[in-house]
């Protein structure tokens, strides 16, 4: 055996040794428990045989605390680049079994480096997080990485799509990172983030509370709004990051991927023209218009049980992927609200960072009334909804359903706003208020001195439903483009997508906005 054969048994011997990771005994601890290593975890993600490692050998270097002759395989995370359904990403996973995947000097330095790969490359980065937090035997140093790893987060945002997988612990600083990414996956049951555990919260405030209930998968979907998906295991969080995967595209230079299909453009979808209830007070479900409208019915719903009073998802019109921003008249008769507009105002800057075309289903009857809602800053959020609509350049597509009231009518993508083309439903209201309002306020003196008051207000509503509940007013003056048959919306969608597909617009040059967080 030659100097060569040497060195390469010597080279397989230390990539074996780091292979194994924390060793048998927690790798088993993984499998008993349910969920995969960090290694299956990226070996899932990646198409078969494409993922290339770096930083193997990477080791940390702190002396504190007899770490001098503690071995952290792969300092604790691994790091590389791969293709998925062959378009090139870069990835990390934190390896739980190895120092519990805590955060130091040096696998810090690691996932900088595929950060920093990733935006120079032009390709997604996917961060699996599982991590007992910072290594506090570090100290500084390990504080230092977290800050490093931000800055990152922060120049790749609106560069590249940063997604992050919480599948495991994440607490402290660690959450800072994922927060900053643009989608966050979580795993039911098996991960949760929160900035003070369970037990300081105890210790502080006496009040007794699980992991699961302070920051689990379901708290952080429905309650706080931190996390877009809530996945049953492992296996179905890398299935749903790469669906989201496949409606964007690599970097902000480049348009989203178009994926042919056999739904002919020209579909019609009879079922639209009957359901908008006979009642304008009576809800109905915009997803099955969303569904009858998008290319076979499919569309993936990031925040599916936040806010859901808007809906948020991403489909394809012709194969064209589309954002879409619908107000579900199913939940608080589609209000919009504070969570509601904070939910579609970073959807809306996502789509426009990365050339996604957008839809706006509009069915709005107002924005949300209460003490809770104005002492909770309704303005403030809502105005945010107002300034991401008018900011991005992206195509915007408008479709008013039935109501479309006030202020709410401003702020879900009116041609004021900034839509290229606004389409209205025959039965679609489009004005200051519903009838019974507006003949409240302006026939107030005649309905009250009327013989027969209840008649009066009665015709009054009547007369202002004929002349204004109506879509006609606001195409009369061009602020909708176009009144369709329900039936026909596929197609007029489509072809207006073609029409301003390529859209050039531009706003003034400044360093950035001040938007109204």
């Amino acid at each position: 055996m030659g100097v060569t054969s040497d060195k390469i048994q010597e080279l397989r011997q230390k990539e074996k040794k780091i292979k194994a990771m924390g060793g048998e005994k927690a790798l088993a601890k993984r499998r008993e428990q349910g969920v995969l290593n960090a290694r299956q975890r990226l070996n899932l993600l990646f198409d078969a045989g494409t993922f290339r490692e770096l930083d193997m050998f990477v080791t940390h270097r702190c002396t504190n605390f007899g770490m001098e002759t503690k071995e952290i395989p792969a300092d604790g995370v691994i790091t590389g680049h791969g293709k998925v359904d062959g378009r090139l990403v870069f990835a990390y996973a934190q390896d739980f079994t190895a120092s519990a995947g805590s955060l130091g000097e040096m696998q810090a330095k690691k996932i900088c480096k595929v950060m920093d790969l990733g935006i120079k490359a032009g390709a997604p980065v996917i961060g699996m997080n599982d991590s007992g937090g910072a290594r506090i035997q570090e100290g500084i140093d390990a504080l230092s990485g977290y800050g490093e790893i931000f800055f990152r987060n922060s120049a790749a945002s609106g560069v590249i799509p940063q997604i992050s997988a919480i599948m495991g612990p994440t607490a402290g600083g660690a959450v800072y990172s994922p927060a900053m990414t643009d989608f966050i996956f979580m795993v039911k049951e098996s991960s949760y983030m929160f900035i003070t555990g369970p037990n300081v919260i105890k210790a502080v405030t006496g009040e007794e509370i699980s992991f699961e209930a302070l920051g689990g998968a379901m708290t952080h979907n429905e309650k706080s709004g931190v996390a877009q998906f809530a996945c049953e295991s492992d296996e179905d969080c890398i299935e749903q990051i790469k669906q989201l995967l496949s409606f964007l595209p690599s970097n902000n230079m480049e348009d989203p991927p178009i994926k042919p299909t056999d739904d002919s453009p020209y579909r019609m979808a009879p079922v639209l023209d009957t359901i908008i209830p006979d009642k304008s007070n009576q809800a109905y479900d915009v997803k099955q218009v969303i569904a009858a409208i998008v290319d076979d019915g499919y569309f993936f719903e990031p925040h599916q049980y936040f806010a859901r009073n808007i809906v948020i998802c991403f489909a394809r019109l012709n194969g064209r992927p589309i954002g879409i921003i619908a107000n579900q008249p199913m939940v608080m008769a589609g209000c919009l609200d504070i969570d509601a507009s904070d939910k579609a105002t970073r959807f809306i800057r996502f789509c426009d960072a990365f050339n996604i075309p957008m839809l706006t289903i509009a069915d709005v009857p107002g924005y949300l009334p209460g003490s809770n809602q104005e002492w909770g800053g309704v303005i403030r959020h809502g105005a945010k909804l107002l300034w991401c609509y008018s900011e991005a350049t992206v195509p915007k597509l408008l479709l008013i359903t039935r109501k479309d009231y006030g202020g709410s009518y401003i702020a879900m993508c009116s041609k004021h706003l900034g839509a290229d083309m606004a389409f209205a439903w025959p039965m679609a209201e489009v004005a200051v208020m519903g009838a019974e309002g507006a003949a409240n306020v302006i026939h107030a003196r005649e309905i009250k001195n009327a013989e027969d008051p209840a008649a009066m207000r009665r015709q009054k509503i009547d007369e202002y439903n004929t002349q204004f509940s109506n879509p006609y007013c606001a195409a009369a003056r061009g602020y909708v483009d176009a009144v369709i048959v329900p039936s026909e919306t596929r197609p007029r969608l489509i072809d207006a997508l073609e029409a301003v597909a390529n859209k050039r617009e531009f706003r003034p040059a400044k360093k950035h906005g001040n938007i109204p967080v």
